[in-house]
């Protein structure tokens, strides 16, 4: 519940959740959702319940056990301000991250509304990075509506990348991660689409890091993960906030 990871843009993850429902269209071929149950099948304890949400009580702690400072991502396998989740579990979650102010902690969600009624009731230390993802343009307000978030960087996660998002509403974003789909049923992403939020990126100074082309290279054509690689117009983007 607790690894190392091989996400390019973090060290590990720690998962006090598992389990989500789908909100939009980035969900639809949800990885945390297939290994979710590839885990079940392998009779995995913590993933009886396949993919329904569930509380992992045991291991909320576990990062102040961790003495070596880490980049975490947070639920990797679930949304921690999913509506189904107790206010005072997330309230314990952040409290545990503040204690722990040795690590980083990069928490994501799709439901960033949620966060906005919550952050009066959390801690925001310096060591907390709230993200939201966004696939297309239709779910640009999920952006306006993290800005309004006091935490100390505030990201994008802009995977799958599904559309093209020309104007994006950059202030107060600390950093943002392109990425295409991988997986069985992948869709394509247009390299046109990755060059406008780069250029966005640079033209408002905000990190950008590309993490990955996914099922389908920069020329359309599928192939593995791994030979599709990650580099865009020559280069590899693995810029990042604290930088």
């Amino acid at each position: 519940m607790a690894q190392n990871s091989a996400i390019e843009w973090t060290e590990a993850t720690w998962n006090p959740t598992t389990g989500c429902t789908k909100v939009s269209p980035g969900c639809a071929n949800c990885y945390a959702e297939r290994m979710a149950f590839r885990l079940q099948a392998m009779e995995q304890p913590r993933y009886d319940n396949g993919f329904k949400l569930t509380l992992q009580e045991d291991i909320v702690n576990l990062p102040l056990q961790w003495k070596k400072p880490r980049i975490i991502f947070v639920n990797s396998m679930s949304d921690l301000f999913h509506k189904d989740i107790p206010s005072e579990f997330i309230k314990r979650c952040f409290k545990v991250m503040t204690d722990a102010s040795h690590h980083k902690f990069q928490v994501l969600t799709k439901r960033p509304d949620r966060v906005v009624e919550m952050a009066s009731e959390i801690e925001w230390s310096e060591n907390i990075w709230m993200g939201t993802s966004v696939e297309n343009s239709k779910y640009i307000n999920r952006i306006r509506i993290l800005q309004k978030v006091p935490a100390q960087i505030r990201f994008l996660s802009v995977e799958p990348l599904l559309g093209t998002i020309p104007r994006m509403p950059l202030k107060g974003i600390h950093w943002v991660i392109v990425g295409g789909e991988s997986g069985p049923q992948s869709r394509p992403m247009n390299i046109a689409w990755v060059r406008k939020i780069r250029d966005q990126c640079n033209t408002a100074g905000v990190p950008f890091f590309f993490k990955q082309w996914g099922a389908f290279g920069a020329d359309g054509i599928r192939r593995s993960k791994k030979a599709n690689g990650r580099e865009l117009d020559g280069e590899i983007w693995s810029e990042m906030p604290y930088e």
